[in-house]
């Protein structure tokens, strides 16, 4: 059972203040849209009145900062059961939404801003790769049967099935209106409750041809050689180097410096070789990287290491900035690995405007 709330007001002869209903549930719901921050502080909207794909709407879609979808339907004039049929019909349709499918729903409500930016601004990081690899559901009511009660509450103790029911009430005093809010289980129990299934969550499309590679300039490399010489670089351990192994010939490639931001895109030309195995073109003649001026002081360190060498793919600049101009926007995509597949289109689409790209 949900903690009761009663309100009682004490300037004068204690009164106990009465709950009232909401005049409409559509105001209460134009609230929750307005501030779903009523329902859980740590939610962010997706959008309202959601289109299924059976023809049916869910009364509200939002996301938290993992990246989870979360599933609030309010309880109208249905009965419980029905309500919490209908939600549990939702979960079945919203376990399959895909990176692009989430994003394509807040773009119905904000067209002008894009998911990226949105979910940054938000919770103050980038949108985790995978999306939606959770979810849960929140049934709004005012009260609820008994019988529901214990539905509930066995499907989430015995079975981990993500449902939970807050609980409003609308109080009135003269001209003030009040709203109280309680869980029928605790939020953080409920979610403890829930089975982790070990599943991989749809992930944004891959369009097979755009890597992100991270440039971490120190002694070893400099960004300002890659501009000159035509490559990108990582090494001093194989955790560092072995994804530049996912480069290919043909393959486009947008370079960022790390906690800088994005600063070149070119083409590759060639696999990923060892530094003492590189050469550059110097006035016609191509020349050991090792012997050519160099910004970076220890390029050549292990260089005859196979282990801690840095590596080096030779890339066709089609564009590159120096540091000082590096693009950067809230949700862009960054990652720590030194080359992986860029699937973020919010990133790839700013990127082609920054650099000036036709495609």
């Amino acid at each position: 059972m949900p903690i009761e709330t009663q309100i009682w007001r004490i300037d004068g002869p204690l009164r106990k203040v009465e709950f009232s209903s909401i005049e409409a549930e559509a105001k209460l719901e134009s609230l929750l849209e307005n501030d779903i921050s009523l329902v859980d502080p740590r939610l962010m909207l997706l959008g309202r009145q959601v289109p299924t794909a059976f023809g049916k709407l869910i009364d509200l879609l939002a996301i938290d900062a993992e990246g989870h979808v979360v599933i609030v339907e309010l309880k109208r004039n249905r009965t419980a059961r029905e309500v919490v049929a209908q939600a549990l019909d939702y979960a079945s349709w919203v376990q399959d939404l895909a990176y692009e499918d989430v994003t394509a729903i807040h773009s119905e409500r904000e067209p002008s801003r894009h998911f990226e930016q949105a979910f940054a601004e938000r919770f103050e990081a980038d949108p985790p790769e995978t999306l939606n690899e959770q979810h849960r559901i929140v049934v709004v009511a005012s009260e609820l049967d008994s019988s529901t009660e214990r539905i509930i509450n066995y499907l989430s103790s015995n079975y981990g099935v993500p449902i939970n029911v807050v609980f409003f009430r609308h109080f009135q005093e003269g001209g003030a209106e009040y709203l109280s809010r309680t869980w029928l289980i605790d939020p953080n129990q409920a979610e403890a409750q829930i089975v982790k299934k070990p599943r991989h969550g749809p992930k944004e499309p891959w369009n097979g041809v755009d890597f992100y590679v991270s440039f971490g300039e120190g002694e070893h490399r400099a960004w300002e050689d890659a501009r000159r010489y035509g490559f990108v670089s990582a090494g001093q351990g194989k955790w560092y180097s072995n994804t530049l192994s996912l480069l290919f010939p043909g393959a486009r490639v947008f370079v960022c410096i790390p906690q800088v931001g994005y600063v070149g895109v070119g083409t590759v030309k060639g696999h990923s070789i060892a530094v003492s195995e590189f050469e550059v073109d110097i006035e016609g003649q191509n020349i050991p990287i090792l012997r050519a001026p160099l910004n970076a002081p220890r390029m050549s360190h292990h260089a005859e290491d196979p282990e801690l060498s840095e590596y080096l793919v030779a890339v066709g600049w089609i564009k590159t900035l120096p540091a000082e101009n590096a693009i950067w926007e809230k949700g862009m995509f960054a990652n720590q690995n030194s080359a992986c597949k860029l699937r973020n289109r919010f990133t790839i689409e700013r990127l082609a405007i920054h650099f000036h790209l036709e495609d």
